[in-house]
C-alpha cells in the first residue's frame, strides 16, 4: 500500500465516540480498597500502568497494551483556546443572520483564487451583507477565549450554533478544510492512563500526574454544573460555573495563557499540561525525540593530558568498569572472553552481562560468574567493559560545527576525570576551568567501523569551514617548539639523546657530537617533505628535503587555524603521519620547556628609563595634535574628507593620529623591552600579542564605544567632572597610562564601558547566533547528496546541481581553492 497523503484535521464529535471506551462520570479515581474505578479517570478500560494487571479493553498488559482513550460528555459547549482566533476571523467573515460570506456573489471566484492567508482574507470582507443587505456589527476579541458583537459578549452555545450554519460551499471559497463547529467542544477526550501514569511512593501513598488532577478538577465542575442547570439555579451561578469550567478546560490545554492565571498544585506548584508537555527544549519533540538520554555514555569534566596521543581519551576505570562493548563468542576469542567473565563486574577488564542466542540475558554476580564462564558457547554475546583501543565518540556541547563529535581510542587511566590532548581544544572549544564532556560507546560493528573510518581524530584535522588544520599546536607547545628552532641553540650529545628519546624511542638518532635544535625538530618530518612559508613575524621558513634550513616554528607553521606546516603535510602525507608528526614535536616543546624552565613575572614588562621618556614625548605630540585640529574644526578651516561632515572628518583625522601613535609606542616597546619569556609566547603565538604588552606596559589607547571614541553620557559630556561641548581626548575615552602603572578614575571607566559593550555584545551574539544555527539545520535538516551528485530535499526535489556549486568538499582542498600554480610546479618538476 503506498500512502499517497496525510490530511490533518480535526476530532469530531463522532470520532471522539469511536475512539473511546468509557464514559468519565465519577471524579474519584480509586475505591476504599484502592482499585480504580468504573467511570473514573482511572478507569481499568483506559490501560494499565501497575505490574500484574491485564487491560480490561484489549488485555494487555504494562507494555504492551498502548491505552484507550475515554469521554466525558460537556454538560455545556466550551471554546478551544488554542482555535479562539481562528474562530474570532470565522465569526467576522460570516454574515451573523443569514450565514453567507461577506463577499459579494460576483467576487467569489477572484476571492477564492487570491489562494491567501485566513487572516488576510478576512480583511477583504464586506462591512453589510451583499446577499442580506444586513449591517456587520464591530467585533472585539476578548482574550483569551470570548468574543464581543457590539456590546453583547457571545457564549460558545451562540458561536457554535453560528458556526453550524455556515455551508461547505462557503468555507471552500476560503480554503477552509474542517466543520468550523468542531473548533468548539461538546465532548472532550480522555487521555488513556499510560499517558498520565501514577506513581507510589515510598509511603505507600498514589501520587496522580499533573494531567490526572487537572482532568479531576473538569469532571466536578461539569458535573456541578449540570447539577445546577437540573435544579434550575439562578442563572449567574450557571454562568460562573461554565466560565470556570472554561478556564478549567484552556489551562488543561495550555497553562500558560497570557493574563490567565496558572492553575497549580495545593503545594503551589504550576501544573506541566498538555502545551507544556510538547513545546520548549523540554518538551516530547525537542526533549524526547529529535534529543534524548542513551544508554552507553558517560559524562564528567574534562582535564589536559599532553602524553596521550591526539586521537586518544583518558577514561576513568570506575566508567571503564559501567561501560561495554558487545562481542560475539565465536572458537577464537571464547577463551579470553571466559576470562571478562570470570572478572566479573567489579574487576577491570570484566563483563557485566551474558546474552544467550534464544535472547535472554543475565547479569553476571560474584555468584553466577563461573557458571556463566562454562556455560559460554559459540553464539552468546557477552557485554564486557571497554578496554584500550577500543574506538569511542567524544563530544562537547554546544555542538557547532562536525568536529564537536569526533572518533577517538579509548585509554583507561585511574582518577575521574577524562583527559584530553591539548592539540584537540580548539575543534571542540574546551578549557579545563570545569568543562563537562560526553563519551559514547558505538554498540555494533557498523558504527564502530563509521566511527573509525570517518570520524577518527586524524580524519578531521582539515577543516571544512576553511580548508585549514584546526587542530595544532597551542599554548606551550609553540613557546616551546618556538625556543627549540632559534638559531643559537645547540645542544650536546647526551643532551639531545635524552631529549629525542624522552619523546620517540623509534627515530634514529644522528651520529654527531652536539646538533642544533632545528635539526631535532627536522628529525620528526618525513624525510622527503619540502616547504616555503612565513613565520609569525614574517620572516621566511624554509625546508628541504626533511631539513630546516632556515626560519623558526611557530603559530603560522604548526599553530591550530594557522599552520601551513600541517597543511601541508596532511595534503600530501594523509592524517596518520601528520597525526604522529604533531603528537611528537608537541611533546618534544613541552619536554624541553621543562628542561630549560619556562615562567613569566611582571617584571618581564619593565620598559628601561629611555623607552619610557621616548612614549611620554610621543603621546605628548598626539595631544598636541590632536588639540591643534579641534582648533581648526572650532575655527571652522578643517580640511573636509569626500563624503563626510566636518565633525566626522575631525573624528577620521583623530582616529589615524591614535592608531599612528599606538604603532610608534609598540616600536618603541619592541626595542627597549628585554627578551623575555613574556615576549617569546607573543612572538611564537602561543598567547597575546604585542598589542597586550603594550597596553599592559606602557599605554592603553583608545578606548572605543559604538566602534567610535566614547560619546554617550552625560548631557553634552560623558562626566559632569568635563567641560560641556568638549572633545578632548581624555574627555572622549584615551588612557594614555599602561594597566601596569595604574589607571585613573576616570581611564578605568572608560576602559569598564568599553569591556561592558564586549560582554554584552558576546553573550547576545552567542544567543542569536545559535537560534539562527537552529532554525537553518532544521530548514535543511533533510538535505542529502544522492548518487547522481545533486543535491536533493525529502520529497526528490533538486536544491543543487552540483553541492556547494563547485563540487569541491573543502575538508579535502587546500586553503583558497586549487592552488593550480603548485600542481604545475610539482609536475614540471
Amino acid at each position: 500500500m503506498i500512502i499517497d497523503k496525510i490530511v490533518f484535521g480535526i476530532m469530531d464529535s463522532q470520532m471522539i465516540k469511536k475512539l473511546s471506551v468509557a464514559n468519565i462520570t465519577k471524579t474519584d479515581l480509586y475505591d476504599q480498597e484502592g482499585y480504580p474505578i468504573e467511570g473514573g479517570l482511572m478507569d481499568p478500560r483506559l490501560g494499565v500502568v501497575d505490574p500484574g494487571v491485564r487491560c480490561r479493553t484489549c488485555g494487555g498488559s504494562i507494555g504492551d497494551c498502548q491505552g484507550h482513550f475515554g469521554l466525558l460528555q460537556l454538560t455545556r459547549p466550551i471554546i478551544h483556546v488554542h482555535y479562539a482566533k481562528i474562530i474570532f476571523t470565522l465569526l467576522k467573515m460570516f454574515c451573523r443572520d443569514c450565514s453567507r460570506i461577506l463577499v459579494a456573489e460576483k467576487d467569489l471566484e477572484s476571492f477564492k483564487e487570491k489562494g491567501l492567508a485566513l487572516k488576510e482574507l478576512a480583511k477583504s470582507t464586506k462591512k453589510k451583507c451583499p446577499w442580506c443587505t444586513k449591517e456587520v456589527k464591530k467585533w472585539k476579541f476578548v482574550k483569551p477565549s470570548s468574543f464581543q458583537e457590539g456590546a453583547k459578549l457571545l457564549d460558545a452555545t451562540t458561536v457554535r450554533s453560528r458556526l453550524e450554519k455556515i455551508t461547505n460551499d462557503d468555507l471552500e471559497i476560503i480554503n477552509f478544510k474542517i466543520r468550523p463547529e468542531n473548533l468548539i467542544l461538546t465532548i472532550l477526550p480522555v487521555p488513556p492512563v499510560t499517558v498520565r501514569p501514577s506513581i507510589t511512593l515510598q509511603s505507600g501513598e498514589r501520587s496522580e500526574d499533573d494531567l490526572t488532577h487537572k482532568l479531576v478538577d473538569i469532571v466536578r465542575i461539569n458535573e456541578r454544573l449540570k447539577e445546577n442547570i437540573d435544579l434550575g439555579a439562578p442563572e449567574f451561578i450557571i454562568e460562573d460555573l461554565w466560565e470556570l469550567l472554561q478556564y478549567h478546560i484552556s489551562t488543561y490545554f495550555d497553562n500558560d495563557i497570557t493574563g490567565v492565571p496558572p492553575a497549580r498544585h495545593r503545594s503551589g506548584r504550576i501544573l506541566k499540561t498538555i502545551s507544556q508537555r510538547l513545546k520548549t527544549k523540554e518538551g516530547r519533540f525537542r526533549g524526547n525525540l529529535a534529543g534524548k538520554r542513551v544508554n552507553f555514555c558517560a559524562r564528567t569534566v574534562t582535564s589536559p593530558d599532553p602524553k596521550i596521543n591526539i586521537d586518544e581519551v583518558g577514561v576513568p576505570l570506575e566508567i571503564a568498569k559501567e561501560l561495554t562493548i558487545p562481542i560475539n563468542v565465536t572458537e577464537n576469542n571464547i577463551k579470553s572472553i571466559q576470562k571478562n567473565v570470570l572478572n566479573g563486574t567489579n574487576i577491570w577488564p570484566g563483563a557485566n552481562y551474558v546474552i544467550r542466542p534464544d535472547g535472554r540475558r543475565k547479569k553476571i554476580t560474584d555468584m553466577t560468574k563461573e557458571e556463566i564462564a562454562k556455560e559460554l558457547t559459540v553464539g552468546y554475546i557477552v557485554e564486557r567493559h571497554i578496554q584500550n583501543g577500543d574506538v569511542s565518540l567524544f563530544n562537547r556541547q554546544p555542538s557547532l560545527h562536525r568536529m564537536s563529535i569526533m572518533g577517538h581510542r579509548i585509554r583507561i587511566m585511574p582518577n575521574k576525570t577524562m583527559r584530553l590532548n591539548l592539540c584537540v581544544t580548539t575543534p571542540y572549544n574546551a578549557d579545563f576551568d570545569g568543562d563537562e564532556m560526553n563519551l559514547h560507546i558505538p554498540q555494533t560493528l557498523e558504527s564502530q567501523a563509521e566511527t573509525d573510518i570517518l570520524m577518527a581524530v586524524p580524519k578531521n584535522i582539515r577543516s571544512p569551514r576553511f580548508s585549514g588544520p584546526i587542530i595544532g599546536a597551542v599554548r606551550d607547545h609553540l613557546s616551546g617548539i618556538y625556543l627549540i628552532t632559534q638559531d643559537k641553540n645547540n645542544f650536546t650529545r647526551d643532551k639531545f639523546v635524552q631529549l629525542i628519546r624522552s619523546v620517540n624511542t623509534d627515530i634514529e638518532i644522528p651520529n654527531k657530537s652536539s646538533i642544533t635544535g632545528k635539526e631535532i625538530f627536522s628529525l620528526f618530518l618525513p624525510k622527503d617533505f619540502s616547504y616555503e612559508g612565513k613565520s609569525k613575524s614574517g620572516n621566511k621558513v624554509i625546508i628541504e628535503n626533511g631539513k630546516l634550513i632556515e626560519g623558526v616554528i611557530d603559530k603560522a607553521s604548526i599553530g591550530a587555524e594557522n599552520g601551513k606546516l600541517l597543511d601541508k603535510l596532511e595534503k600530501l602525507y594523509g592524517p596518520k603521519i601528520t597525526r604522529d608528526f604533531l603528537f611528537d614535536i608537541t611533546r618534544l616543546a613541552i619536554e624541553y620547556t621543562m628542561w630549560v624552565g619556562f615562567s613569566i613575572s611582571i617584571s618581564d614588562q619593565d620598559i628601561s628609563k629611555e623607552g619610557k621618556e621616548k612614549i611620554k614625548k610621543t603621546i605628548e605630540i598626539l595631544r598636541k595634535e590632536v588639540d591643534d585640529l579641534i582648533e581648526e574644526y572650532e575655527n571652522g578651516k578643517i580640511k573636509l574628507l569626500p563624503g563626510r561632515s566636518m565633525k566626522d572628518s575631525l573624528e577620521v583625522m583623530i582616529k589615524r593620529k591614535l592608531n599612528k601613535t599606538l604603532d610608534d609606542v609598540e616600536n618603541i616597546m619592541t626595542k627597549s623591552l628585554p627578551e623575555s619569556n613574556t615576549l617569546t609566547m607573543a612572538k611564537s603565538g602561543a598567547r597575546g600579542d604585542l598589542i597586550n604588552i603594550v597596553q599592559t606596559a606602557a599605554m592603553v589607547g583608545q578606548e572605543m564605544a559604538m566602534s567610535g571614541r566614547m560619546e554617550r553620557g552625560y548631557h553634552q559630556r560623558i562626566f559632569p567632572h568635563f567641560k560641556k561641548n568638549d572633545i578632548s581626548l581624555e574627555s572622549r575615552g584615551f588612557v594614555a597610562h599602561g594597566f601596569k602603572d595604574g589607571l585613573t578614575p576616570f581611564e578605568f571607566f572608560f576602559d569598564a564601558m568599553n569591556s561592558r559593550e564586549s560582554l554584552m555584545d558576546k553573550s547576545l551574539k552567542t544567543r542569536h547566533s545559535g537560534y539562527m544555527e537552529r532554525r537553518l539545520v532544521g530548514a535543511m535538516q533533510d538535505m542529502k547528496v544522492e548518487y547522481d551528485g545533486t543535491i536533493r530535499d525529502a520529497i526528490n526535489r533538486i536544491v543543487q546541481f552540483t553541492p556547494g556549486e563547485d563540487g569541491l568538499d573543502p575538508s579535502r582542498i587546500e586553503r583558497g581553492g586549487i592552488n593550480v600554480k603548485r600542481i604545475a610546479d610539482k609536475l614540471f618538476k
